[in-house]
């Protein structure tokens, strides 16, 4: 007996050992959308033996004795995969809540695959030991309907630009050095193989990126993570494009370690919603991954998807009047069919090599390459020696009758009488001829034959006066990184990166089409003599198709992102600190040696270096399981974009005078509920952007006075502001309840106020004095005065109330209703200068111009609110063991016309010209706007394999 006890005393110490080397995890699975309880579905823990299926109640439970960090996966036929970050922590029982699975439904919704969402508020820890991250791109709400319902009038989460969300692939920075925003059409018709993705929202901690205040989104191709099988995709629409054909397919892992996936699609229409917009897009991928142990993996990514698409035209308030919302002054007939003079074709393959080491089982090396290559052009037409091919050309239209003529005839007293027959003369015209005339083209780049008889014989070609062109950019990138993830202790997580970028951009003008002709003279004909030359080392030169002419240079670029963060994680909160040092150097290299700026062209520039640091943090308080409040606030600084750093790249090595690095300061807090009926999310923000530079060219008149050695009043010209601050303040509002097993509705809010929070300096250059011996370029207009004018291109406010029914059955319903406001134009930052009251006749004040009807002009214009109702639903069947999902939608069913934003032109740079052209009550140079698709559809069928 006393031999029982000893072996039982020398037993319970280690069954008491054995219990503590192993963490259980155990939660619930439910359908996302009835709220029901799942059963069979397998719970795996990827890469081991370990699988259990949830009980008829869903729930699950996982005795692990894998040390570190893991992958779970939850998978169940006819639901999107949930892949779940979690850490052991041995001794301790994880609660991973209520986990909802969301059905295939969510696959056929046609959603912008870039989109920061917020995968932290579809989580439940109720009395979780430690947090886990979700790896699936679930939606609140409020991101729903900023996707889903709101883009179409180009709303902007948080009212911020997409430089400052950081993109990444692989743990790869994918935002262009160019102008920090990452290129939309690298990523178009991918979405089937783009879906393991994690976001976070905000300054919000990230694992593998410092990220910007807008947030983080990572996507992953790491090809043993997608489920293996296929799908067939096909669609149709009139949006962007009108059909759509995708096929994918994955192996997943076998047992010699290897996996693949791939997909090919297209994306083509003769036309889109607005006219002569056709698209034309393919999309390759392949992705293989080899495990080369235990320890270690491999993985190969590549892609390309060259895309063209046609160009909309904005138009004036005139031009809409004459035509329709519709109109696209862009394009013309030619041979009976539409040819858009305008468009954008880009062409960038992306090859990547990661490398997956795991050192221990709390301690992650991810490593990768990257070298992306290939071209981006915009077409347009180039002309000499012709009147402008623009049908659109202000001297083509009514309102030149009605407003300018006067002035063109050197009676610019602000006095005129208008010319209304030659008006209606010119309405009757433009009615006729509201297009492109591409054979009126054709034949003016060719010579009429005549026979000996006098009569015409043909036409042969002939120096071109209008030839078709590119304006061509031509990127070579490498980048490489590493990122480490570390656990130092049970509630301690250390994180940190290095990302080397080098950038060889080529950018030049390209000449695509002769149009009839025989050759182009490479001369600027604004110019004279040597100041027209465009390479004086080549001057004169004859241009043929498939050559370089007008500038020619190269950006260089080098760019060094360093980060570390640590992570702390406790039952009741989480904090985090990170940190980020980042260095940057740009240069410009000429390759012509311009006539305008003959010693500072050709060659290499000085380099421009920055130095750049950032600090954020942020804290979680788990009030219960059911709700929790969070702080983050960052600071940092970012280096300019290479765009903004030169002033004139195309034509000089100058850099933007007193340039610096943006100074950027957020905080933001959140409070999330959730429960099995109700989501809810109410946050707070706030984001402060300073010392941001913006360059533009525009056409002036009326913008020197006689001091400034012109010898004309106008001229093209570029502008540079620099100190230009922007303050973005606002709430957002995320509601969702089931109502029923079948029934929800959701409501979504963002209140914002968007404006400018400071004067920036103004500079003013004419390249027109740059050889003139003597004569200034540059010349300092003083303050634009802009503050509290508001941030334009989007809407400020934005409502959403929506109904969904699903069925048992398979099929779902569900209804939106959206009001957007507060959305202004863009004004003109020079007609906010001291020198926009100043007569360049004399240099002084204009006497009829006074403080009430300069605040009249100068007032920024508002657009009208907007009411959109979108309905879509869906249908899905299993036919001989495959799924078949049929999804459709229907936008803005009651075919509201509504403007999505404009932009003030900035050619009446002074208060006359200004002030006759808004009296004639048809201005010819009022502001140009853009318009929002009608009622359009969707209509999406995917056949699993």
């Amino acid at each position: 007996m006393r031999k029982k006890y000893l072996v039982f005393l020398f037993l319970l110490p280690l069954n008491f050992v054995f219990a503590q080397e192993e963490t259980t995890f155990f939660g619930f699975v439910i359908d996302a959308k009835t709220q029901n309880a799942i059963e069979n579905v397998v719970v795996s823990i990827q890469n081991s033996s370990l699988t259990q299926l949830t009980s008829a109640d869903g729930r699950f439970e996982l005795h692990s004795q894998i040390k570190g960090q893991q992958l779970l996966l939850i998978h169940s036929q006819g639901y999107k995969d949930l892949l779940l970050k979690i850490e052991s922590n041995f001794g301790f029982k994880v609660n991973l809540g209520i986990l909802q699975l969301e059905d295939t439904f969510s696959d056929e919704t046609p959603a912008a695959l870039i989109t920061l969402l917020d995968s932290d508020f579809s989580e439940d820890n109720s009395s979780s030991e430690m947090t886990s991250g979700l790896l699936q791109s679930s939606k609140d709400a409020f991101m729903q309907a900023s996707a889903f319902n709101w883009g179409q009038a180009r709303f902007r989460v948080r009212g911020l630009d997409s430089e400052n969300g950081t993109m990444m692939l692989n743990g790869m920075i994918m935002n262009k050095i160019y102008d920090g925003r990452p290129q939309w059409s690298n990523w178009g018709g991918l979405n089937n193989v783009l879906r393991n993705q994690e976001f976070s929202v905000g300054a919000a901690t990230s694992n593998y990126t410092f990220g910007g205040i807008l947030g983080t989104q990572q996507i992953f191709t790491r090809a043993s993570m997608y489920r293996k099988g296929g799908n067939l995709t096909f669609s149709g629409s009139n949006t962007t494009y009108n059909w759509r054909a995708v096929g994918s397919y994955a192996s997943g892992i076998n047992a010699s370690g290897w996996a693949y996936a791939i997909s090919a699609g297209k994306r083509w229409s003769e036309e889109g919603f607005f006219e002569g917009t056709n698209f034309n897009a393919d999309s390759f991928f392949i992705c293989v991954e080899k495990k080369l142990n235990a320890k270690q993996s491999l993985n190969f990514t590549g892609f390309y998807t060259p895309n063209s698409r046609g160009k909309n035209s904005a138009n004036t308030n005139e031009v809409t009047q004459l035509t329709n919302e519709k109109y696209n002054s862009y394009w013309g007939w030619q041979s009976g069919k539409k040819r858009n003079a305008k468009a954008k074709n880009v062409e960038e393959p992306l090859l990547m090599l990661n490398h997956y080491l795991k050192i221990d089982d709390k301690t992650n090396l991810n490593s990768a390459v990257m070298y992306q290559f290939g071209k981006v052009g915009n077409s347009n037409i180039d002309y000499q020696k012709g009147d402008s091919p623009d049908p659109v050309y202000y001297k083509k239209m009514p309102s030149y009758f009605t407003s300018l003529y006067a002035k063109d005839h050197g009676e610019f007293s602000g006095e005129f009488t208008p010319d209304y027959e030659s008006a209606e003369k010119s309405k009757m015209t433009f009615l006729e001829n509201s297009q492109i005339d591409w054979e009126s083209i054709y034949r003016g780049n060719q010579t009429i034959m005549v026979n000996s008889e006098g009569d015409i014989s043909g036409f042969e070609p002939a120096q071109s006066h209008y030839v078709l062109y590119e304006d061509r950019t031509d990127d070579k990138t490498f980048a490489a990184n590493s990122n480490l993830n570390a656990q130092l202790t049970s509630n301690i997580f250390f994180d940190a990166g290095v990302t080397f970028r080098n950038l060889k951009s080529h950018n030049f003008q390209y000449l695509l089409d002769l149009l009839g002709g025989s050759y182009f003279e490479d001369i600027d004909p604004f110019y004279k003599g040597n100041q027209s030359q465009s390479d004086l080392q080549n001057p004169n030169r004859q241009v043929k198709e498939g050559e370089v002419y007008g500038y020619n240079y190269n950006f260089l670029a080098n760019t060094i992102d360093a980060f570390t963060q640590f992570r702390f994680s406790y039952k009741k909160t989480d904090f985090y600190l990170a940190q980020s040092y980042s260095m940057s150097n740009y240069q410009r290299e000429g390759l012509y040696q311009n006539g305008i700026y003959s010693s500072n062209s050709l060659g290499k520039s000085d380099k421009v270096n920055f130095e750049n640091f950032g600090f954020k943090g942020g804290f979680t308080y788990k009030i219960s399981g059911k709700q929790s409040l969070f702080f983050n606030g960052s600071h940092l600084t970012r280096a300019p974009s290479l765009r903004n750093t030169f002033s004139n790249s195309r034509l000089n090595n100058s850099i933007v005078s007193g340039i610096e690095s943006e100074n950027i300061s957020s905080a933001e807090v959140n409070y999330a509920y959730r429960s099995p009926k109700l989501k809810m999310r109410l946050t707070a923000y706030y984001a402060l952007i300073k010392n941001s530079t913006k360059t533009s060219f525009f056409y002036a008149e009326g913008i020197f006075d006689n001091g400034a050695g012109n010898d004309a009043t106008d001229a093209f010209v570029s502008q540079t502001l620099t100190h230009m601050n922007k303050k973005n303040i606002g709430t957002e509002l995320s509601f969702e309840y089931q109502i029923s097993s079948t029934l929800k509705t959701t409501l979504s809010a963002a209140y914002g106020n968007y404006t400018y929070d400071s004067n920036p300096d103004i500079a003013i250059t004419n390249d027109a004095n740059a050889a003139k011996p003597g004569a200034q370029t540059t010349f300092d207009f003083g303050k634009a005065y802009l503050k509290n004018y508001k941030q334009a291109g989007m809407p400020q406010q934005a409502y959403s109330v929506g109904l969904e029914y699903r069925d048992p059955k398979f099929w779902w319903l569900g209804a939106n209703i959206n009001y957007l406001a507060e959305s202004y134009i863009d004004v003109s930052p020079i007609a906010r200068t001291a020198q926009f009251y100043i007569n360049p006749a004399n240099g002084f004040p204009f006497p009829e111009a006074t403080k009430e009807r300069g605040d009249q002009l100068l007032k920024q214009e508002k657009f009208d609110p907007i009411s959109l109702l979108n309905i879509s639903g869906g249908k899905s069947w299993r036919i001989y063991g495959k799924y078949v999902g049929l999804f459709t939608s229907v936008n803005n069913v009651l075919n509201l016309t509504y403007k999505t934003g404009g932009f003030e032109q900035a050619r009446n740079a002074n208060f006359r010209a200004l002030n006759q052209d808004v009296s004639s009550g048809t201005p010819s140079f009022g502001p140009k706007y853009y318009y929002g698709y009608g009622r359009t559809y969707f209509l999406n069928l995917t056949i699993g394999l």
